[in-house]
């Protein structure tokens, strides 16, 4: 494991494109870029000053196996350009394990949420109206209840320091066109219950996720940014799973969690760390990794 942790990253003969809330983003050329995973921890959408260690590097590598896994379900932004080939020898060391070279795409302005079951702010909104993004659900369901079906609940992108907030189908529709928005809310389900099954099959429930997608020229509809991350979605141990409870996770929940016990308002500045949850989560998100790359040879 890399136990330097890596905050922000400074690539002297590369564009610095922008920092995301955890990756930072430089142009290799003008038809790629290079996306640097950093040990950044943003949760409820603001990022903290404490970093995970190696964090970056395990959601590279849970992202890579999910893209080689779903590349028969949608196309990604991968491809097979060598960081060796732009960046001294001594630069790549450092930034191979949570680096990728991906197509430069026209981003949609929305994440494509699915969900299997109710927790997070679908819980919330539920509670409030019986229903998540316009999407009635049955009445009197409990948190974390497994829903009858996944859903797609899109959200809105946030910008940094700002939060996500859930929008219905309609809207999407309004904001990218009503045929993007069916095949990415088609892919989105695909993708999801595929990995699901995949997850279920080793003992781990994915009780939601996110996608992000682009646009290539000839206006296809491309997978960028991560996938099935700990990061961008919820994993849960299936042996401690059990409704009427945020279940132990081996994910961002966990500080989450810690983040509502505290009298926080969930804006910048953020409140510190222990050491003890850093290191917590350090270990659920190595945990996942070990889990679902168990059987996954070294240079698959």
């Amino acid at each position: 494991m890399h136990d330097e942790p890596v905050y922000e990253t400074r690539i002297e003969n590369l564009e610095l494109i922008g920092r995301g809330k955890v990756r930072d983003i430089y142009a290799i050329d003008a038809a790629h870029l290079l996306i640097v995973a950093t040990d950044r921890l943003s949760a409820f959408d603001v990022v903290f000053n404490e970093p995970i260690p190696g964090k970056g590097a395990i959601l590279t590598e849970v992202s890579n196996f999910w893209f080689g896994r779903t590349a028969g379900i949608v196309r990604n932004h991968l491809t097979d350009l060598k960081l060796r080939d732009y960046l001294p020898a001594e630069t790549c060391a450092a930034l191979e394990p949570r680096s990728v070279i991906v197509e430069r795409l026209e981003t949609l302005p929305v994440e494509a949420v699915v969900r299997g079951y109710l927790i997070g702010s679908g819980w919330k909104d539920y509670q409030a109206s019986g229903a998540v993004c316009g999407i009635e659900l049955p009445r009197g369901l409990p948190q974390a209840a497994q829903l009858p079906e996944p859903i797609f609940t899109p959200a809105t992108k946030a910008e940094m320091g700002d939060h996500d907030i859930n929008i219905d189908f309609a809207d999407m529709v309004a904001r990218i066109g009503v045929e993007r928005a069916e095949r990415v809310r088609d892919i989105s389900l695909a993708l999801y219950r595929h990995a699901a099954d995949y997850a279920r099959e080793r003992g781990i429930i994915i009780a939601d996720t996110k996608f992000e997608f682009g646009v290539d020229a000839a206006g296809e509809i491309v997978l960028i940014d991560e996938i099935l991350t700990p990061d961008s979605s919820r994993y849960w141990p299936a042996d401690e799973y059990r409704t009427g409870i945020s279940p132990p996770s081996f994910d961002k929940q966990f500080v989450r969690d810690y983040l509502e016990t505290l009298d926080w308002d969930k804006t910048p500045p953020p409140p510190p760390i222990p050491a003890g949850i850093i290191d917590r989560t350090r270990a659920k998100y190595q945990q996942v990794r070990d889990i679902l790359l168990a059987d996954v040879p070294v240079d698959a």
